[in-house]
């Protein structure tokens, strides 16, 4: 999977700022793009749309999840996430979560500042488990109870 992952990485983090550019944020005016890389080599993006009444807002992650399980796609190797801030920011818990849900603890999460191209710590790589320690999973779900 490693191999899948860097011969597609400069691919998936361009997918992510082009993802962005799709955002719609005329309340908090904060782009979010994502891109979700399967294990077949295909990229799926995402991009965070607001609601007025703001609880119906979803992330670029979870769009991006949503795209793709809603068209079968289940196995997924990396995901990039870009902003327009200028250092990288993480996903937030519930999409954590949500990736969680279906990926595995050391798939790559690649975070990339606003202009990660002229930064030499422009991105941050991240495996899931570092991001979301002691997580709870559906796995947990088969464990027995007393």
């Amino acid at each position: 999977m490693a191999d899948i992952v860097a011969s597609n990485r400069d691919r998936l983090l361009q997918a992510a700022v082009e993802a962005k550019t799709f955002a719609y944020v005329p309340y908090s005016k904060f782009r979010v793009g994502a891109a979700l890389l399967t294990e077949d080599g295909e990229i799926i993006k995402g991009a965070n749309i607001e609601n007025a009444s703001y609880g119906g807002t979803i992330c670029a992650e979870r769009t991006a999840f949503v795209k793709a399980v809603s068209e079968g796609k289940r196995k997924f190797v990396a995901l990039a996430v870009t902003t327009d801030v200028a250092s990288p920011i993480a996903p937030c818990g519930i999409c954590r979560q949500v990736i969680r849900e279906f990926c595995s603890l050391d798939m790559p999460i690649l975070l990339a500042a606003s202009s990660y191209m002229e930064k030499e710590d422009g991105i941050r790589e991240f495996t899931l488990g570092e991001l979301l320690p002691f997580s709870f999973g559906p796995e947990d779900l088969e464990r027995d109870r007393s």
